[in-house]
């Protein structure tokens, strides 16, 4: 009996202890922290969105953003704002720094907001300040003011510079608010120094805090998702493109652009701009422009549909049909320049001279019996030794030289007849009639 006895004593004490620690465990608030650092962008929106979702599948008591941003991107904010308003649980925000333009909508979303001393929030005009743009962001800071009680007016005057409040704002100019200020007119809730003084005053004094971080994927996706190394990466790679369409055969230029390529949509799988059916959409667009590329003679129905589904591709990538046009217009446009400026360039180099072979045709000549006169006349006939896509090997007169279709594919074996010779440039086509 004596034995039963200990053994109820240790299970009662074990009870005891379990229950202490859930108790604890209950008392004990936990708290998950998003820092909203620099440019507001894709990356950042898909880092948010997933860190929002695990605190809300951790079971965290509530959220708190650390902001200290400039702005970026209205749609990257909007999607980080509708993903804080659908957390489920309590938000809270602390402007370390700055919250400007777009970071000022995704602080406006958080229920509480503190702000540090010397900290500033608002300039939240759009550019381009149109009037359809300007309706659009002040009715949706309007609207994210309100659902928090704040003074949708003072959102508004962020955002249109024709809003005139008293004592804040003149005629002509954007709000833009000291933390001082913020807290004085009862826009924001507090002015604290640090987060522990932030969680205290919100209700979660002594809570754990678990801060989060973007993984790998979503900084590299962020890096390749700035606009500019965007733009960067979409010139590149339709440089490498156009290299490859205007030249015979498939090299360098094109590997690299499709690489750039590769890049440019990986981060936007990555980050949800673009879906799995607008990756598709660009490979079978590759695919025929490599079939007219290397198998289909001239540039025909299967290459002008390369390029449209490239084209729509790229389009589909981005959030609206004004970035689309702007940043395709604009590398397309910068390919162009870049493309002539490399072919008036590049052949004068010392590199290129190293690589290539500067003596012309017209310079050595078509060989023959008689060296001041070439054996190809026009008129002559011959055979395709090698297939002309358009550049190929023939056979006129019993001499291989190096010639040319006069655009259309000839394959091995075929009759062909010279129509034209400039200099030591041989033009043939094929004799289907013979």
């Amino acid at each position: 009996m004596g034995r039963y006895r200990w053994l109820g004593l240790i299970l009662v004490l074990l009870a005891v202890f379990g229950g202490a620690l859930g108790a604890l465990s209950r008392v004990t608030p936990r708290v998950i922290v998003i820092p909203i650092v620099g440019t507001i962008d894709e990356g950042l929106a898909a880092f948010v969105e997933r860190s929002v979702e695990q605190a809300r599948r951790d079971g965290a008591d509530a959220i708190l953003i650390e902001i200290n941003t400039f702005g970026g991107r209205v749609d990257s904010a909007t999607s980080i704002r509708d993903a804080l308003l659908r957390a489920g649980r309590p938000v809270m925000a602390f402007v370390r720094e700055r919250a400007w333009s777009a970071g000022a909508l995704i602080t406006l979303a958080a229920e509480k907001i503190a702000m540090a001393p010397g900290a500033s929030i608002g300039a939240a005009e759009p550019q381009p300040a149109e009037e359809k743009t300007i309706s659009a962001l002040r009715a949706e800071f309007e609207a994210t003011a309100e659902r928090h009680g704040r003074d949708p007016r003072v959102a508004a005057a962020m955002v249109d510079k024709r809003i005139v409040i008293e004592g804040l704002t003149g005629e002509g100019e954007i709000l833009t608010l000291t933390a001082a200020k913020a807290v004085e007119i009862g826009f924001v809730d507090l002015l604290a120094a640090s987060r522990e003084e932030v969680l205290a005053a919100f209700g979660f004094p002594g809570a754990v805090v678990e801060e989060l971080a973007p993984n790998w994927a979503e900084r590299v996706a962020r890096f390749l998702t700035d606009p500019t190394i965007s733009s960067l990466l979409l010139t590149l790679g339709m440089l490498g493109l156009l290299a490859e369409v205007t030249s015979p055969g498939w090299g360098g230029p094109g590997t690299a652009g499709l690489i750039c390529l590769a890049l440019f949509f990986g981060a936007r799988l990555i980050t949800g701009l673009a879906g799995l059916e607008v990756v598709l959409l660009f490979i079978l667009g590759l695919v025929l422009l490599l079939l007219e590329v290397l198998v289909i003679p001239g540039f025909g129905i299967a290459g002008i549909g390369g390029l449209v589904a490239i084209f729509a591709s790229l389009y589909l990538s981005f959030p609206d049909a004004s970035s689309a046009f702007t940043a395709i217009g604009l590398s397309t446009l910068a390919t162009v320049v870049l493309g002539i400026a490399l072919l008036r360039r590049v052949p004068k180099t010392g590199i290129w001279r190293r690589i290539a072979l500067e003596t012309r045709l017209e310079d050595v000549g078509v060989p023959g019996d008689d060296p001041n006169n070439p054996a190809v006349k026009v008129g002559a006939y011959g055979r395709a030794l090698t297939p002309l896509r358009p550049v190929g090997t023939v056979e006129i007169e019993g001499v291989r030289i190096d010639a040319t279709s006069d655009g259309e594919f000839i394959p091995a074996g075929a009759l062909v007849q010279v129509v034209r010779v400039l200099g030591g440039r041989v033009t043939v086509r094929e004799c289907r009639d013979q």
